[in-house]
């Protein structure tokens, strides 16, 4: 699932950073380069719930990606609105 996330952080040109320390994880743009970063101490589940959140935050209905991909942002997505 990581290197699905991968590949489509390329094909958006959104570079993936993993670092430690107190901090969560997510999407933000830094002058006009987008980056989601992840926290790499943190389990591989909340990296990638991280990863479908940040994703699902952009304009990808009109963007092919694996079906699995899709459905695990999907997902996520609908988990986050109801929270």
């Amino acid at each position: 699932m990581y290197n699905h996330f991968e590949e489509l952080a390329d094909q958006l040109n959104v570079t993936i950073l993993e670092g430690k320390g107190d901090f969560e994880g997510g999407y933000c743009t830094v002058n006009g380069d987008q980056f989601v970063v992840l926290n790499k101490t943190r389990p591989l589940a909340q990296r990638l719930r991280i990863l479908a959140v940040s994703f699902g935050a952009l304009d990808l209905k009109d963007r092919y990606m694996v079906p699995v991909l899709r459905e695990f942002v999907d997902s996520h997505l609908s988990a986050t609105e109801r929270a």
